[in-house]
């Protein structure tokens, strides 16, 4: 079971404190267990740091409590720290993928029948597309759902996601996407065929839970060979 250990304390000397733990990464490096660490400073007092630190499980943490390079970053923090560290060792009852359940939505959303819902509640303002179609980025959630009105317009189409993984702040996914080709794509007049491609997505989150980047890899090549678009170069 995952185990989180939560550690507290005040400092004024924040910059300091980061190159310790700088350092102990460094010569930790292939022996600790540590798999997440993040530090946070309090909004209303920044002299009060909190760092959560996650490890596989009790055991491990007890491993990584035991190495002599953690002995020695502790003593140098207590050094740092105008009192005591505070230590609150977690059992994690409940780890939510909130990264991963906004990525799966959003490929439903994308291939909904009907008018393109808003997105806003999914996608950033400001977001970034790249996709090998287009010469350059796709910037602003407005243009984004040009791009995606355009692929709508052109196929009646579902994504099936075959793998998704989420840490925090990203998602990949790995997907095939099964379509009809229904409508005007890049010049080529609608066939009525069906067609499959597969790809991947990675979507970057921002601090909000929405996605603020989307870069996306498919098999381009595959389906305008599907389409027929390729066979004149061929003969």
């Amino acid at each position: 079971m995952t185990f989180v250990q939560l550690i507290e304390c005040r400092t004024s000397r924040l910059d300091e404190m980061n190159r310790l733990m700088d350092e102990w990464v460094e010569k930790t490096r292939g022996k600790r267990t540590a798999t997440h660490a993040v530090v946070g400073t309090d909004r209303s007092d920044a002299s009060h740091v909190v760092e959560i630190v996650e490890f596989p499980s009790y055991e491990e943490a007890m491993r990584n409590s035991n190495l002599p390079e953690t002995d020695e970053i502790f003593r140098g923090m207590v050094a740092l720290c105008d009192e005591m560290p505070t230590f609150t060792d977690l059992e994690v009852v409940r780890d939510a993928q909130l990264a991963e359940d906004t990525a799966r939505r959003f490929f439903e959303v994308l291939a909904t029948p009907g008018d393109l819902p808003p997105l806003n509640d999914l996608l950033d303002e400001d977001v970034h597309s790249v996709d090998p179609v287009n010469p350059g980025p796709t910037i602003g959630l407005d243009a984004v759902r040009a791009e995606f009105r355009m692929w709508r317009g052109a196929f009646d189409f579902a994504f099936t996601v075959e793998d998704l993984v989420a840490q925090t702040g990203r998602a990949c996914a790995r997907w095939t996407w099964d379509a009809t080709h229904t409508g005007d794509f890049l010049g080529i007049a609608p066939t009525g065929k069906r067609v499959t491609m597969t790809g991947m997505t990675m979507c970057g989150f921002g601090t909000d839970g929405k996605i603020t980047e989307l870069w996306w890899q498919h098999d381009q090549l595959g389906l305008m060979q599907q389409l027929g678009a390729l066979e004149p170069l061929e003969r």
